[in-house]
Order: C-alpha cells, then sequence, then structure tokens
C-alpha cells in the first residue's frame, strides 16, 4: 500500500539517501532501525511527504504522492497520513480532546461526528476521563496517547512515528508499544516507525535496517 522507488536526498555535500526502494503492506507494523545519520528520519519525512526527495518516487494506494504540491498535498496528507513525533506537538491552550480534533477540524468534518470518533479514540486509548484536561495537565505517557488519537482521528491509511517512545520512560514506552499492536489488530492499522528501542523493532511485523542512507 506504501511504496517507495530510488528515493535520494542530498544536503549540500552530505548525501543523506543514496536510492531507497521499499515496500509495505495493508495492517503491517514495520519499524526501520540503525545509527544516527543513517537516514532514517529523512526517509520518513519525504515518505510522509513533510520534505522532498531530490529523485525518486512514492506512491500510497496507487497515488504517485511524491508528485503532489500545496493545497493538494496539504489535504491528501491530512486525510491519509498520520504523524506521531518524538515530542508530542500539543497545542497547550487547547484540552485533550480538543487537540485530537485538531486534523478533523483541518479536513472540514462534522462537528458532531468528529467529536463522536475522538471520543471512541479517546476511550480505546483509556483517555476517556481525560478529555478535558490541558497537556500540562497530563503525563508523559497520557500526552503521547493524545498525540496518537490525534493521528487516528481522520481514519489515515498509514501513521508515520519518528522516534515514538524516546520521551518515554520504560513504563510509558511498553505500553505505547502494546497500544501499536492492538490498533493493528483492531483497526487493521498500518504502521511505519524509526525507532532505537530494540524491544519496539522486535514487535514489528518486518524490521528493515539502514546503513549510510540505504536499506540493507
Amino acid at each position: 500500500m506504501l511504496k517507495a522507488q530510488g528515493i535520494h536526498k542530498r544536503y549540500q555535500q552530505l548525501q543523506v539517501l543514496k536510492g531507497v526502494d521499499m515496500e509495505i503492506r495493508q495492517g503491517e507494523i514495520v519499524s526501520i532501525v540503525g545509527s544516527s545519520g543513517a537516514g532514517k528520519s529523512t526517509l520518513l519525512h519525504i515518505l510522509g511527504t513533510l520534505d522532498t526527495a531530490d529523485s525518486g518516487q512514492v506512491w500510497l494506494e496507487g497515488t504517485e504522492i511524491s508528485r503532489m504540491r500545496g493545497k493538494k498535498l496539504a489535504e491528501f496528507r491530512n486525510r491519509h497520513i498520520g504523524f506521531v513525533f518524538q515530542f508530542h506537538h500539543l497545542l497547550p491552550e487547547f484540552t485533550a480532546i480538543e487537540n485530537v480534533c485538531i486534523p478533523g477540524w483541518i479536513a472540514g468534518t462534522n462537528k458532531k461526528a468528529l467529536k463522536d470518533r475522538a471520543l471512541e479514540l479517546m476511550d480505546l486509548l483509556n483517555l476517556s476521563d481525560r478529555t478535558d484536561h490541558k497537556p500540562s495537565e497530563l503525563s508523559g505517557g497520557e500526552q503521547q496517547r493524545v498525540a496518537v488519537a490525534r493521528a487516528l482521528i481522520n481514519a489515515p491509511r498509514i501513521v508515520m512515528a519518528d522516534e515514538p517512545t524516546g520521551n518515554l520512560d520504560s513504563a510509558n514506552a511498553r505500553e505505547l508499544h502494546g497500544l501499536f499492536m492492538d490498533l493493528r489488530d483492531k483497526m487493521g492499522q498500518t504502521f511505519l516507525i524509526v525507532t532505537h528501542n530494540e524491544h519496539l523493532a522486535e514487535l514489528s511485523d518486518r524490521v528493515l535496517h539502514m546503513k549510510d542512507g540505504l536499506i540493507v
């Protein structure tokens, strides 16, 4: 459902990606591992359309997203790709449920349907008693689960996570690992995860190893 072919990326004199090919099937959890500087996050950002490749193609369910630009690209990204980052990027002035709803507001989803889905997701993620709390009133693990709910609110085809447990203690990291597995099993959700966490990688359906800008 996600396919990349011949992805190259250079920053000035540094060749970060050197012709990456990869493919992910619907309902898979795939982790990308490798040392710092191997190109993992750069690849994830290109696959998620947050950055552009110098050359190469990316398709999501048959749509060549690497050719899209501007408003059309932003709309496609918002509707079809969810993101979870190491730092939660929650808006401090909004409540948990408002943060979850933001991508749906951008997409123009019916407000009642959006709130109902947000409540459903927050219940699934054991956040039903935290809907009206601001991020400052939530633990690190709770903030990351709010970020996961936000990533899921538009029912994306794939969720891309960049070091999602990097800012969590071991207990909350284990909880997030289990959450990803449950979402795969219950919702058929597809995940692409960049991680240094060996335990999270081991729980994935497949592990891709990156070295010197290539999958090896």
